[in-house]
């Protein structure tokens, strides 16, 4: 046994845990979790623990089900929202299969992978994501879409209700380590959003898990719903996850220099248009469900248009004011539904591609595209993101740079739950048919 286990293990005891929650994230990016009693910590810092896999979206079939979580020592964190007497705690786990071989369907192997394809070429990848979410009432203990609050952008109470949940978790947030940033409502009504500091990639995908599952347990004890769904009410806006990455050597931020146009590198342009050129595919996984195509429209400040800008929030990729250290590139399309592992591999490999192969991206777009015609659009060379799952699933399939990031494993199950999905929204009945027909025909 290890010194660092070894201390890790006095401090466990010194905290009074009882019970270790081992997290990992499947492949649609839900958080699962197998408890177990303190005792038992040694051995899943050591050997690891067993567990039945084969009940897990996107894992392994029945007949190879045994697989083994590797608890990260770096994620260790204690539940704040739990007892405080036998308190509970939490390791992010990797998965491994027999021969003790990471498991190809582990989301966070798959950026594990993409992150040291960059570390090969002297790259550390840094991520910063805006979560957005919905607080709303529980009513007889199930979800609806009442509003908790009428708030708007920046508003405070009383017409921001719910800051008090807010409050408690950012609180929590920060107790399990995330440097919080800025908490604020939304735009619309029971809209939230809470920003914590860029890290690596692997470390922030690990904080957007920590950050949904804080928000959904505090608001459960509040009696509200933490929905993290990209589009839950039409007409207002829905939810982003807008992710800023950026690209470090040496220690330096890559994509400035202070001698070029805007203070962009040449390193910044190529990861701009490896975005642009792969984003079609991308879409797939940063807009994972049918209900987030209903985000990707024009009106509600949500990019449907693949372009980029130094100015305008109105393209899929926005250029900050900031510079030196702090240049970064924001991905605007992502919505919360997203499983951020994916998300960041695919964002990564292009970015890498677009390095690799030296691809330039068109001149910036700083007019408001919304405010085009599509004839003007088609002049300038401005395409669409896929409408829909299915054809953002055909527009992976079609990608090689991006199925070779993920692996055949985690593109067999995608395809899976694309072709389930869309054929079940297919075959739905739904109120706006009623609404529409029933009485007229």
């Amino acid at each position: 046994m290890s010194a660092d286990v070894t201390k890790l293990l006095k401090k466990i005891e010194a905290d009074d845990v009882q019970f270790i929650r081992l997290q990992f994230t499947d492949v649609p990016g839900m958080p699962k979790n197998a408890a177990i009693p303190v005792a038992q910590a040694e051995k899943s810092l050591t050997d690891g623990t067993w567990f039945d896999g084969s009940s897990i979206e996107g894992f392994t079939r029945i007949e190879e089900s045994d697989m083994l979580l590797k608890a990260d020592p770096a994620s260790y964190a204690l539940l704040p929202w739990r007892p405080q007497e036998g308190k509970v705690a939490r390791f992010m786990c990797d998965v491994y299969t027999y021969g003790n071989k990471p498991f190809e369907g582990d989301p966070r192997y798959v950026l594990k992978k993409v992150l040291a394809d960059a570390a090969k070429m002297g790259y550390t990848y840094n991520t910063g994501p805006e979560l957005e979410f919905f607080l709303f009432n529980l009513v007889d203990g199930k979800p609806t879409t009442q509003f908790a609050d009428q708030g708007c952008y920046f508003d405070l109470a009383p017409m921001d209700k719910a800051e008090d949940v807010r409050r408690e978790i950012v609180l929590s947030l920060k107790s399990m380590g995330l440097e919080i940033e800025m908490s604020h409502h939304e735009v619309a009504a029971s809209q939230h959003e809470i920003d914590f500091k860029y890290a690596d990639a692997l470390t922030t995908a690990d904080r957007v898990m920590t950050y949904k599952f804080a928000a959904k347990a505090i608001a459960l004890r509040h009696g509200l719903h933490a929905s993290f769904m990209a589009k839950p009410i039409a007409g207002i806006n829905g939810s982003g996850m807008h992710t800023h990455g950026s690209l470090a050597k040496n220690g330096k931020n890559a994509f400035y220099d202070a001698n070029a146009k805007d203070g962009l590198s040449d390193t910044a342009l190529y990861y701009i248009g490896g975005l642009l050129k792969h984003a079609k595919a991308i879409t797939r996984v940063a807009n994972p469900t049918i209900n987030s195509y209903k985000r990707l429209v024009p009106g509600y400040e949500a990019p449907c248009y693949i372009s980029w800008s130094t100015t305008n929030r109105s393209a899929q990729i926005r250029i900050p004011a900031a510079r030196g250290n702090s240049t970064r590139a924001e991905f605007r399309s992502p919505d919360p539904m997203c499983n951020p592992y994916l998300t960041f591999a695919c964002l990564l490999a292009a970015g890498l591609d677009g390095i690799k192969n030296k691809i330039m991206p068109p001149d910036p777009t700083n007019t408001n595209i919304y405010h085009l015609s599509a004839k003007e659009r088609k002049k300038m060379k401005i395409d669409m993101l896929p409408g829909s799952l299915a054809e953002s699933q055909a527009e992976l399939v079609k990608d090689k740079v991006i199925c070779e990031a993920l692996g055949p494993h985690i593109l067999e199950t995608l395809a899976t739950i694309a072709e389930a999905e869309t054929d079940a929204f297919r075959l739905a009945v739904h109120p706006w048919e009623l609404d529409r027909y029933l009485a007229t025909y």
